[in-house]
């Protein structure tokens, strides 16, 4: 699949299946009622108050300064010394409203930290876009979304720095629970039926339990299935509060686990997050261990899928376990997610220019077993207890809270690419 090159699509007609608004159950307050919010990550939070450009890059320096050093700790200049920089690969980031400034931002951010131009694009598949000062709209969580897309975008192009970038930006701004979310499943399914896309990055994520039913969660999945039939690959952050997830309305979270949607969800290669330990230059000094929010569990709402039934003795569940792998989190998953992704579009790259579809059964049955040769690098270390909820603990081998555990790209992207052929 490929791109559509520099070219900002405004206002594109929806042409995707819309996805029916889940109705409240009975007790429940309508949700035009509820005061529910989006839970930032620090570093997108940092974007509310930024309304210029300078001020969007001052906070994307400030919480990205250190990303540059993540292509050394990943190993990909290897692969770039090689020609495989992503050229030829498109990865896009899902998100509410986006950035109008995203180009100058990334081209003052590129020019500050020594790398190439970015090729970004816009696209509105739901429908057109507000302005953060526009009369309806959150100005605060119209801005912790801009610096939501700013990151995201950064994180790709560290890691895969000629790769297409599309920014997909919806109209209603995702929060806790339903809402939001079919207008994202509505321009997903625009990308996938118009071929736009080799990988899509999802930032972002909603307890399972703070959707009104088990049916209405399920009700996205028709998307996420097209999409990955069309060959895009999906990949979601796992969450941010270890075990748990924040309430729908109000403040604090679940007293009990509560496992985080798109994370969960079976569609999508799932990503949790670690501490890294580097020098300056990117060179790993000790193993990563998980990040302490890092979020991971089994899913209440999907059956364990068949390419996970050879971990069913680590999960000891009937159900699907998450996260599947793990990258740095220290900023959120909402930072590991996208940096799979810029992993992701290399070997896209590699792999002739050709999507990779979805890679979870390749990552179980051929790439997991065999991590030494496959580059991926076990994390064994750390538990992602939150509050009065007991996490999971990583441990050898597969675990529940870190799957996989992290990886070495240069290793890592030509063994996927011989899986999944």
């Amino acid at each position: 699949m490929r791109g559509r090159g520099l070219a900002v699509v405004v206002g594109v007609a929806l042409a995707a299946t819309t996805v029916a608004a889940a109705p409240a159950e009975a007790g429940q307050q309508p949700r035009a009622a509820q005061q529910a919010h989006h839970m930032f990550s620090a570093a997108a939070a940092s974007f509310i108050g930024a309304s210029t450009v300078q001020q969007k890059v001052d906070r994307l320096s400030a919480a990205a300064a250190g990303l540059p050093r993540l292509a050394n700790a990943y190993n990909a200049p290897t692969l770039w010394n090689q020609g495989v920089t992503g050229a030829g690969a498109t990865v896009a980031t899902l998100v509410s409203y986006g950035d109008a400034d995203i180009k100058a931002v990334m081209d003052a951010y590129d020019q500050r930290y020594g790398l190439p131009p970015a090729d970004i694009s816009v696209i509105t598949p739901a429908g057109a876009v507000p302005g953060c000062a526009d009369s309806g709209v959150d100005t605060g969580t119209c801005q912790g979304w801009g610096g939501e897309t700013d990151l995201d975008v950064a994180m790709f192009h560290t890691i895969a720095p000629a790769a297409k970038i599309v920014i997909v930006a919806t109209p209603i701004a995702e929060t806790q629970g339903f809402t939001g979310l079919p207008e994202m499943m509505a321009a997903v399914d625009y990308v996938a039926k118009h071929k736009l896309v080799d990988v899509i990055s999802m930032s972002f994520g909603t307890a399972e339990d703070t959707f009104p039913s088990v049916d209405s969660v399920k009700s996205l999945d028709p998307a996420l299935e097209r999409a990955s039939r069309a060959g895009i690959t999906l990949v979601a952050s796992s969450g941010d509060y270890g075990a748990t997830n924040p309430v729908l309305v109000g403040e604090g979270t679940f007293p009990y686990r509560a496992p985080s949607w798109p994370g969960s969800d079976p569609n999508v290669t799932s990503l949790g997050g670690t501490v890294l330990s580097t020098d300056a230059n990117g060179n790993r000094t000790s193993p990563d261990a998980l990040w302490p929010r890092s979020g991971g569990g089994v899913s209440k709402t999907y059956a364990r899928p068949s390419w996970q039934n050879s971990v069913k003795s680590s999960t000891g569940s009937k159900f699907r376990s998450f996260p599947d792998i793990t990258m740095e989190g220290i900023q959120g998953t909402s930072e590991s997610a996208p940096l799979f992704a810029g992993v992701l579009a290399l070997a896209v790259q590699a792999n002739g220019g050709h999507s990779l579809g979805q890679i979870n059964p390749a990552l179980y049955g051929k790439l997991g077993p065999k991590a030494a040769k496959s580059g991926i690098v076990d994390v064994t270390s750390g538990d992602n207890s939150y509050g009065v909820v007991t996490g999971y603990t990583a441990a050898a081998g597969f675990d529940t809270v870190s799957g996989w555990g992290t990886l070495d790209a240069a290793k890592f992207v030509p063994a996927l690419v011989k899986a999944v052929r």
